[in-house]
């Protein structure tokens, strides 16, 4: 495992948007929010999207994050997937991310029968 540079740090805190790579069938780029516990990047998808479905544990993948003013100053992080969970964290840790980016009193709706999935990626390379 990579250390995350306090640059990457600095980004993944801050409601800067991450753009992930997967690969399923073919190439998938998504944009979503992001995170991180100080050492993993932390994304939540929702269960049946192809980023979701191309996530297995251990599946590579590869994220790049910019500020919202300035995408070319932006950070590039390869990892693996290193852990994934559903139910009350998962749908805590959407919800978290939603006031993170929309503000405080924002509250992110999970629609019904959508089963939320936070996911650990383990940086390998930062560039």
């Amino acid at each position: 495992m990579t250390r995350l540079p306090d640059k990457a740090l600095k980004l993944l805190r801050e409601p800067a948007f991450g753009f992930l790579a997967v690969v399923d069938r073919g190439p998938h780029v998504s944009p979503l929010w992001v995170d991180t516990d100080g050492t993993h990047v932390l994304i939540n998808t929702a269960v049946g999207r192809v980023k979701e479905r191309a996530m297995p544990e251990g599946a590579l993948v590869a994220l790049s994050i910019s500020p919202p003013g300035d995408p070319y100053e932006h950070v590039d992080i390869r990892g693996r997937v290193a852990r994934r969970v559903e139910g009350d964290e998962a749908d805590e840790h959407i919800r978290a991310l939603g006031r993170k980016y929309q503000g405080d009193d924002y509250v992110f709706t999970i629609r019904e029968g959508e089963r939320r999935v936070k996911i650990w990626i383990e940086p390998t390379v930062v560039a």
